[in-house]
């Protein structure tokens, strides 16, 4: 079964694009969701609370809005926290995958190429949007400030980075409709290819 990977910074619209395949039959692994139930997995959370302390979980549920202001502002913890989680989400996915049966999956990641995720796929689709307008869906997203979006945006490659490592660029600068154009034309595309 092929891999295709599924990436782009924040706020650029990979969900949206990973759904426009899943309307297509195809299964998605989103990387970044399943990170965020394994960090309630004992040994990961006990990892996770010896690097960041006890405010890393209150009440035992993980206290991201902590976390976030730890690790955005310190590269070093980011890493050390990425190294925890980073593995647990790849096996994670290799045992997700085995249960697929579709012509391939997509694993849908924030910091595909920065995590190492990309290793372990196939092809690689990088979704790319305007700063401008990355930084105003978060802001709508997530309620919080434009300071915040940029400290999330510079833990990410820039595109200029990720475009190296891309077999394919989807630009999610346009309509829904337009975008879900480019997302059936593709999948035929890699259907016809791998098929």
């Amino acid at each position: 079964m092929k891999i295709i990977g599924l990436t782009g910074g924040i706020g650029s619209g990979k969900t949206t694009v990973a759904n426009f395949f899943k309307e297509c039959g195809i299964p998605v692994y989103n990387a970044d969701l399943e990170a965020k139930k394994i960090v309630y997995h004992p040994d990961t959370k006990q990892q996770i609370i010896d690097l960041l302390g006890n405010h890393a979980f209150i009440e035992d549920t993980y206290n991201t809005a902590y976390v976030a202001e730890q690790v955005f502002k310190n590269a070093s913890l980011l890493q050390k926290l990425n190294a925890i989680i980073h593995p647990a989400v790849a096996q994670d996915f290799e045992k997700w995958v085995q249960q697929q049966k579709a012509p391939y999956v997509l694993k849908e990641a924030a910091i595909l190429f920065e995590s190492g995720g990309y290793k372990q796929c196939d092809h690689i689709i990088l979704v790319i949007a305007s700063q401008k307008i990355r930084t105003q869906r978060v802001i709508e997203r997530d309620q919080i400030s434009e300071q915040e979006v940029h400290l999330r945006m510079k833990s990410q490659w820039d595109d200029e980075q990720k475009k190296q490592g891309a077999d394919y660029i989807i630009y999610n600068d346009t309509t829904l409709k337009d975008l879900k154009n480019t997302v059936f034309l593709l999948h035929k595309k890699l259907s016809n290819t791998i098929l």
